[in-house]
């Protein structure tokens, strides 16, 4: 992990980007986080927007934890987004996944597998390698959440990442039917966050793959409102969340 600047931000938070392998990055950490007193961490996740365009909401929920909290949290750009190189398959199922919206049609399975499997399979080793990089500061001491979508990105590192230890999790994106599968074999507390009215999101697949994650401890939170509606108190839910399982 290299550091490319260092921003300190007027609520005492320290605002880093870094590089990973090329992957970029940002972290954030409390004015409390030390060697001797390290911070919990939070992995935020995002859609494929892109960190430019995604940075006030992802740099707003981060500033949040760390000072409300003690929380420390990252994120990291997805395969072919932002200013990473663009990936010919997957923009390719974007423009299948463009067309049938547009369209009126049915999402049909090829489509959605073509669209989100790749990324799964490409992403997750690529938030576990961050996680190693975060983990090995001495001011980041875990325990570890993950929040946020792709929601297929968390199943997966939800089931597969023991480093992980609870999970809010963001309804909204197409599920292709294996994570439902994954999903089973997810063991963590889970809090799942659904906007009841979300135009791009089948609701009843939403109740559905709650309904599959095999944990024991698991949470809907479901608001009316479209996917940009999501209440405000929201995102301190979410804080008390990982307060429960993280503090």
């Amino acid at each position: 992990m290299h550091f490319t600047s260092e921003q300190p931000l007027d609520d005492g938070v320290l605002e880093r980007a870094f590089s990973l392998d090329e992957i970029p990055g940002i972290l954030w950490t409390p004015a409390s986080a030390s060697a001797s007193t390290p911070a919990p961490l939070i992995l935020i996740g995002h859609p494929p927007l892109g960190l430019r365009r995604m940075y006030p909401r992802l740099a707003g929920r981060a500033r949040y934890y760390a000072t409300e909290y003690g929380f420390a949290a990252a994120t990291v750009e997805l395969p072919g987004s932002g200013d990473r190189p663009r990936w010919a398959a997957v923009e390719q199922a974007r423009a299948d996944l463009r067309r049938a919206m547009e369209a009126g049609e049915p999402v049909g399975d090829e489509i959605v597998d073509a669209l989100v499997l790749p990324l799964v399979e490409k992403s997750v080793p690529e938030w576990q390698a961050a996680l190693d990089a975060l983990l090995s500061l001495p001011e980041i001491g875990g325990p570890v959440g993950y929040e946020g979508g792709v929601i297929s990105i968390g199943i997966r590192l939800a089931a597969v990442e023991p480093r992980i230890s609870a999970a809010n999790l963001f309804a909204g994106s197409l599920v292709p039917a294996a994570m439902f599968e994954e999903a089973r074999q997810v063991g963590i507390p889970l809090q799942v966050l659904l906007q009841w009215d979300d135009e791009g999101n089948d609701r009843q697949a939403a109740l559905d793959l709650f309904d599959a994650f095999g944990t024991k401890e698991k949470t809907l939170h479901a608001n009316l409102g479209g996917h940009t509606g999501v209440p405000q108190f929201e995102l301190d839910a979410g804080a008390r969340f990982f307060a429960r399982h993280l503090l």
